[in-house]
């Protein structure tokens, strides 16, 4: 009778389950993970916004699948990431502020 090893199978599949648990998640690390949607970006835990191409409201399961259109101010002091409003910079980025009154840009 010949016996059947299971166990690399097994390893295999815990393997690739704790590969795809490691991918990076919008907000992840020292972020603190998502605080909310803020139309299509990630608003982190930190006050920033996320780097991710990802648009939040498919991520989190909802929303239309339409771009929201984002506010804009001419205004530096009144660009909180909290708020949803962005500024733009001089040479064109576009940015919100962090609690700690750091820039927060929002990617491309």
């Amino acid at each position: 009778m010949r016996k059947v090893l299971l166990w690399p199978m097994g390893m295999a599949l815990v393997f690739a389950t704790t590969l795809a648990l490691a991918a990076n998640t919008p907000c992840s690390g020292s972020k603190g993970g998502i605080a909310r949607c803020q139309g299509d970006l990630f608003l982190c835990n930190d006050g920033s916004i996320s780097g991710s191409k990802k648009r939040c409201p498919a991520y989190l399961g909802g929303g239309s699948g339409v771009p929201s259109a984002q506010r804009f101010s001419s205004d530096g002091g009144s660009c909180s990431c909290s708020s949803g409003t962005f500024c733009t910079g001089p040479r064109g980025g576009v940015y919100c502020l962090t609690p700690s009154g750091n820039k927060s840009y929002r990617r491309k």
